[in-house]
């Protein structure tokens, strides 16, 4: 996974929303969404989505103010984020390909707001380091400001995005919810695979360039 933090024709601004955007792929977190909150009603989907905009919000806003602070202090490596984020979502994942995500007794024992949406699928290794990439670029308040900006317009644009997700669910009914929910399985899987798999090869090259 690249994280480009040069767009052409954009200010800092512009440049931070759209590399977020690119990384935290709203649209893409639709089928996902849409799975985890199938068999919950309107009411109870519509907070979720709330609750991981505000979680995904805290912790990129987190790491933006104290982020270097924070790896450097823990010595924690972008590999090591990565496959703990791979493995997160790996379990995930096992449950909506096995079905255990749509058992209602599962479902009240775990917040799917918290895990996996707002982390690790939005606030990730991904979306963690370009804010802190973009905060050492930032120029003093006006820079800081820019990156704020657009940190809280991406995460405006995803909670909409999951908020009105809810008119797909009416659109394809409870049966095409269940087969959302086996395909956003296989995605997740994939990602899952794709984090760890950059994760050991992000270690093996820091070991053999030492």
């Amino acid at each position: 996974m690249e994280y480009s933090l040069t767009v052409g024709g954009f200010g800092l601004i512009g440049e931070a929303f759209v590399t977020l955007f690119v990384i935290m792929d709203p649209p893409g977190i639709v089928p996902i969404f849409l799975a985890l909150t199938g068999a919950m009603d309107r009411k109870a989907s519509n907070k979720a989505a709330l609750q991981a905009t505000v979680l995904s919000l805290g912790v990129i806003a987190l790491f933006a103010v104290a982020g270097q602070q924070i790896i450097s202090y823990l010595g924690i490596e972008l590999p090591a984020l990565q496959a703990a984020g791979g493995l997160l979502l790996l379990l995930v994942a096992l449950e909506l390909l096995t079905g255990k995500a749509d058992d209602p007794s599962q479902q009240s024992n775990s917040n799917i707001a918290l895990v996996p949406l707002g982390t690790p699928l939005l606030a990730g290794p991904g979306a963690i380091v370009a804010v802190i990439l973009f905060v050492e670029r930032a120029d003093g308040p006006a820079g800081y400001g820019a990156v704020a900006c657009a940190i809280l317009g991406v995460h405006l644009v995803i909670y909409l995005v999951m908020r009105f997700s809810s008119i797909i669910v009416r659109l394809i009914k409870r049966g095409g919810i269940e087969v959302l929910t086996r395909i956003a399985g296989l995605l997740l899987a994939a990602i899952a695979v794709q984090l760890i798999a950059e994760a050991v090869i992000g270690y093996v090259d820091h070991y053999l360039t030492r």
